[in-house]
């Protein structure tokens, strides 16, 4: 190991020895009092410039370290390298001081730099990449630092002026310093200089909304609503507080939002699911149950082509039998035709007995009427399966998700309207005396006498006319049949101008008239014409949520007459006003959703077995293709899907 101020060369002028010992002791004593310094300092959290010991080729700390003899030191592999690209030159230099030796200088690794470096190593006091030291494009730089600039850690409000870690010391040291805001180093420092007067921006104009400093609050902006940067902040603070404030609370709700969306995702996913299901379930048995249809036609038209083959073969065999004995008497007669003697001939002969059987006579009457009937029924039965099918897969649609009702979109067809059907029953409380209600007050008649009620301030006194027992929310459909005379089907609020008054007199009440060379509908007094096809029933289907009110002609199809769009406030109920002779009357329908289901299963155990196959083929050959009642299990098992 090398003493201290032993030189590191073996062999060189004693002017260049003594320069290089005394630099190495000054080196040293450096060296150590920089660690002292830098141990005191790294306890204080503050980075150190560790350039005396960093190599000025790799800008690490120094690996094998070596010193030249202008004093610098390097890396002994980084200053090799270095001098490897001079040896062309046979001049060689210090890559810092740029000082020049003749000979190349011969290298020794210095022990006590080694030495030293381990030593502030072990302090953890490493030098740090130059990457993560220096300033790179994107990074801020130290306004202190000259030539090389060190990346900033700090930039401070008041000197405006951003710092590195070694410069940013002195804040941390000196009491007046310690009072400087210090923030994130920033590169738009200089947007807080005023370029007119130089002077920091301190202060807010509220009427040109821009920071300005203190000479332009005097000069230019002199008389404007100005206020102190610090103010502006605060006030704006609460500003953006509150804003933040909402901000959050709109994310919890849509958070809210999401969650219910989503919730309703996993129910419309379970209900589908659900539906295909039952549905997979239901068709599979369908397709048994046809399975099973076509394997009995399949065996019974076997069935009787076997015994029918059978029968002809038997009738075959008859008649070949019968060929056989004729064709034996054709020859005996033959024969006899051949005799001279005349004597023997009239002995022998005597006329044949031809009466053949009539086998022939119905051979083709029911043998092939059978299979031209049943193959009749099967496609009789495929035509009407594809009428169900096309007839009632609207309904299907409908039913399967309860999604229409949030978009409340109005139904297509009778069946969709029947999926919101409701029962109403007339209220006697409000019914005329003059009407008589019965089948349950359903039905409301017009009666040639007062009759006896009670006295009620729902009663409506001046009209032919009753109100519902039932209010009505939501989705509804009802169906009125109408009598001899005039008729108007009613929706309206409850209270007392709307049974004071003749029903679509007043802003309350909406009523469709049908009479029997006209219609009309009614609102506020105001009529407006209907020529649309009439029949004896009338459809009323009503969202109060959104505001819809219909009115259909029902016959085979579903005819609009007329529509109300509005905002109901109220709830609602339906209504009946009678015009005309006594004994006009009017009913509300009972309703039955129709059933998919039964009208597949009705069409599938009665289409065969009720065929025309049964009914027109003779007793003693008619065939049952299948006998179907109520106690198949097949049956019990699909209705009960």
């Amino acid at each position: 190991m090398c003493r201290i101020g032993q030189s590191p060369f073996t062999a060189g002028p004693p002017t260049v020895n003594n320069r290089i010992q005394t630099s190495f002791i000054y080196q040293e004593v450096k060296l150590r009092q920089s660690l002292r310094l830098r141990g005191e300092m790294a306890q204080k959290g503050v980075q150190l410039d560790l350039d005396t010991i960093s190599c000025s080729v790799c800008l690490d700390l120094l690996k094998d370290p070596v010193t030249i003899p202008c004093g610098h030191s390097y890396c002994m592999n980084c200053i090799q390298s270095y001098w490897d690209t001079e040896d062309e030159k046979q001049i060689h230099s210090c890559p810092q001081c740029r000082q020049s030796f003749t000979p190349r200088p011969v290298l020794v690794k210095s022990t006590m730099l080694a030495d030293l470096v381990e030593e502030l190593k072990k302090t953890g006091l490493q030098a740090a990449p130059a990457d993560h030291c220096y300033a790179g494009p994107e990074d801020v730089a130290c306004d202190v630092c000259t030539g090389r600039k060190l990346r900033a850690v700090k930039s401070c409000l008041a000197c405006m002026i951003s710092y590195c870690e070694n410069h940013l010391q002195s804040h941390f040291d000196v009491a007046q310093l310690k009072k400087h805001k210090l923030v994130e180093p920033s590169e738009k420092l200089q947007e807080n200089i005023c370029s007119r007067h130089d002077e920091v921006k301190k202060m807010f104009c509220r009427t040109d909304q821009q920071c300005i400093c203190y000479l332009c609050s005097v000069d230019e902006h002199k008389g404007h609503d100005t206020v102190s940067a610090a103010a502006e902040r605060t006030e704006r603070q609460r500003e953006l507080e509150g804003s933040r404030h909402n901000i959050q609370q709109r994310i919890q709700d849509r958070e809210e939002d999401v969650k219910l969306l989503q919730q309703e995702v996993e129910a419309i996913n379970g209900s589908a699911d659900k539906a295909v299901e039952h549905s997979e379930k239901i068709f599979t048995q369908l397709i048994r149950l046809m399975e099973k249809r076509r394997s009995d036609v399949k065996q019974q038209v076997r069935s009787q082509q076997e015994t029918e083959v059978s029968r002809v073969k038997e009738l075959q065999e008859k008649l070949e039998q019968e060929i056989t004995e004729l064709k034996r008497k054709d020859t005996e007669l033959k024969k006899l035709s051949h005799t001279e003697d005349h004597n023997q001939f009239l002995q022998n002969y005597s006329s044949p007995c031809l009466g053949g059987s009539k086998y022939l006579s119905n051979i083709n009457r029911y043998c092939l009427r059978y299979f031209e009937d049943v193959t009749a029924a099967v496609s009789e039965a495929r035509d009407k399966l594809q009428d169900v099918l096309s007839e009632t897969w609207t309904n299907i649609s409908l039913t399967v998700t309860q999604v229409d009702a949030l978009l409340s979109q109005e139904p297509k067809t009778r069946a969709g309207f029947l999926e919101y059907k409701c029962k109403i029953t007339l209220d006697p409380n409000t019914v005329n005396t003059r009407l008589f209600l019965s089948k349950e007050n359903r039905e409301v008649t017009v009666m040639y006498t007062a009759q006896s009620y009670s006295s009620h301030p729902d009663r409506c006194t001046n009209h032919y006319q009753v109100l519902s027992r039932e209010s009505l929310t939501g989705r509804c459909y009802w169906e009125v049949e109408k009598g001899t005379g005039g008729l108007s089907v009613v929706v309206a609020y409850k209270d007392s101008d709307t049974v004071a008054k003749r029903f679509g007199d007043n802003d309350k009440s909406w009523a469709l008239g049908v009479y029997k060379r006209r219609s009309e509908f009614r609102h506020n007094n105001l009529k407006t014409p209907v020529s649309a096809p009439l029949s004896s029933r009338v459809g009323v289907y009503l969202d109060h949520s959104a505001g819809i009110l219909s009115f259909y002609s029902v016959s085979e199809t579903m005819t609009l007459l007329h529509r109300v769009q509005t905002k109901f406030t109220q709830p609602l109920y339906a209504g009946l006003f009678l015009d005309g002779p006594p004994e006009n009357s009017a009913e509300l329908c009972e309703l039955k959703r129709v059933s998919v289901k039964s009208s597949l299963l009705r069409l599938l155990f009665g289409i065969i077995s009720h065929s025309s196959v049964c009914s027109s083929a003779p007793p003693a050959r008619r065939v049952l293709i299948t006998q179907q009642t109520s106690t198949d299990p097949q049956l019990r098992q699909v209705g009960g899907t």
